[in-house]
């Protein structure tokens, strides 16, 4: 089985996240790729949480719809994905906690309430042995688990880590003594490149270590909260100043603060954390003060469902902050694209003196995935920041913080240097930053900070990687961000069914070089706007940019990722 989907599910408190991610390691560490994406309800206890973890022999970008392995740990993870079994699928549960009247696939009763009062155990614990029972299921190495026991039990000493042990063998040998026919050879060990497992979050925050970030503010707010945490753990090594501030008003001043001192400066939030940081967006804009943004979109408006994902914030991003300014805004599709952007957009942001916002969603930002730790060993080596026009002394003359240049671009000052004084506020100014309301220099620096842009376009806009012949396709996508993985897998399926495909893959989101942009979009073929949002608003932006318009779209806004089969079925229709 080449593509093999496990999910375990129970309430809230059950450690469903903690055994799914140890699931993924185990299948990593046994030489496999895997791709996993977990859900959950706004709750501390209750609710209904899964995990899944795709896995595959060759590189996966996303999950399937169909469930191989269903782990029910209460009565609603059948209920709520029965739906998704098919008559391969085998489901595990415990009979005498429900009962499971379907047919059609293959049900396996394991006794966890009976193994959970015979060996007093916490409802917390019977999760191990649900795990210890699938890698039987599976042929896995229960050895690559004890490793990860140790490694993760270390502190708690010997008994802890023999007891979870025990729990384990209490799963695998239950598989193994009763139900050795349906075990499937889908994790057989063996020997494949070293792999990390990572989130979109997390390689935002290691790309912001390598990218010489030395300050980061936020709050909290589902779903880039791991930046916060993660960064904040990691200070003592990367001497960052990580700040937990009252509110996003603090966070982007704090920031701004940082970043006219001197340092790198970043922040992370979702829409309504976003929603107010917009003053200060525009404070960066007229004060031409570099800021790295971190935008994590879950479904609105207001609080929405905060534990989903959508794409509803584009619109926003784009058009945040009052007057007019420009900014850039990035958007990664996947955990290389999220290293190689993130390291651009602070490199960006010092360049052009501007905020640059990198934009992510529930999906690509909580979604584990295995990369190969080469590739970004050697992605990191051969990163060197670019500070742009940062001067450490002013040149001869008067020191122009603001210089009418032929890019829109002025030197930077650190401040404090001797010999030099500088004015920065978030008023209009002239050259050496003074306020002013007169209408000649206000046109002069509203079109000094406008040539950034085209100077942006001449030099750093990329164009959209196309995956895929246009030429010969039946079907074009076009979409954004985090879909690019299961537009990918959908690609593979519709090529197995012999239809060709080509997909067009936007990063560079704003601004938008019109003239590449056009060109690429100009075949007379079926294009399709793919996106995780209700008023196609990356379409909008398209036809704001260049005036195309694409008329047939896949729009999802129901909280969940768009499924590759969900493509298929858009396209065979």
């Amino acid at each position: 089985m080449d593509l093999f989907l496990w999910k375990i599910g129970g309430e809230a408190g059950f450690g469903i996240m903690t055994t799914g991610l140890s699931f993924g390691k185990v299948a990593i560490r046994s030489g496999y790729h895997v791709f996993d994406y977990n859900e959950y309800p706004s709750l501390i206890r209750g609710g209904h949480n899964t995990y899944e973890v795709m896995i595959s022999s060759q590189e996966v970008y996303a999950q399937k719809q169909d469930i191989d392995l269903l782990v029910c740990l209460n009565k609603d993870t059948y209920t709520h994905h029965k739906h998704r079994l098919t008559d391969k699928s085998i489901v595990v549960y415990d009979a005498d906690e429900f009962t499971i009247e379907e047919t059609g696939f293959v049900k396996l009763h394991i006794p966890f309430a009976s193994m959970k009062k015979e060996h007093h155990v916490m409802q917390i614990m019977v999760n191990t042995i649900a795990l210890g029972a699938s890698l039987a299921l599976l042929s896995g190495d229960i050895a690559i688990f004890y490793e990860i026991i140790e490694k993760e039990f270390k502190r708690k000493g010997e008994e802890v880590i023999a007891f979870n042990k025990k729990l384990t063998d209490l799963g695998f040998n239950y598989i193994k003594e009763h139900y050795s026919e349906h075990i499937k050879p889908v994790l057989t060990r063996k020997q494949e490149k070293s792999k990390m497992i990572l989130t979109g979050n997390d390689a935002f925050s290691l790309a912001a270590v390598v990218a010489d970030c030395r300050f980061y503010a936020a709050y909290p707010m589902t779903p880039s909260s791991t930046v916060l945490t993660s960064l904040a753990g990691w200070q003592d090594k990367s001497k960052m100043v990580v700040r937990h501030a009252e509110d996003e008003i603090a966070v982007m001043n704090t920031v701004l603060g940082a970043s006219f001192a001197g340092v790198r400066s970043a922040t992370g939030t979702s829409g309504g954390g976003f929603a107010l940081m917009v003053e200060g967006i525009s404070f960066a804009g007229v004060a031409e003060i570099s800021v790295v943004v971190f935008l994590s979109q879950r479904p609105g408006p207001a609080t929405g469902m905060p534990t989903w994902t959508e794409q509803g914030d584009l619109l926003f991003a784009v058009n945040a902050g009052h007057g007019e300014f420009p900014k850039i805004v990035l958007a990664p599709g996947d955990i290389h694209e999220m290293f190689e952007l993130t390291l651009k957009a602070f490199d960006l942001a010092d360049i052009y003196q501007m905020p640059v916002i990198v934009m992510s969603d529930k999906f690509l930002s909580e979604s584990h995935k295995s990369v190969n730790k080469e590739d970004i060993s050697n992605l990191f080596a051969n990163y060197h920041p670019n500070r742009g026009k940062l001067v450490n002394a002013p040149g001869e003359g008067k020191y122009l913080r603001y210089k009418i240049t032929d890019d829109g671009i002025s030197e930077r000052l650190l401040p404090g240097a001797p010999g030099a004084f500088y004015q920065v506020n978030s008023y209009e100014h002239v050259e050496d930053g003074h306020t002013t309301e007169e209408a000649a220099p206000r046109i002069e620096q509203v079109d000094k900070r406008s040539r950034k842009w085209q100077t942006y376009l001449d030099s750093h806009f990329k164009a959209p990687r196309v995956y895929g012949d246009i030429e010969t396709a039946d079907a074009v996508f076009v979409s954004w961000g985090g879909n690019k993985g299961p537009i990918i897998e959908a690609q593979k399926m519709l090529d197995a069914q012999g239809k060709k495909t080509a997909y067009i893959h936007f990063t560079h989101i704003y601004p938008m070089n019109t003239s590449i942009v056009k060109d690429i979009l100009s075949k007379d073929k079926r294009y399709i706007l793919i996106e995780n949002n209700a008023h196609g608003q990356f379409g909008k932006l398209l036809t704001m940019e260049t005036g195309i318009m694409i008329k047939e779209s896949l729009l999802k806004y129901d909280g969940r990722p768009i499924y590759k089969e969900e493509i298929v079925a858009k396209v065979n229709t």
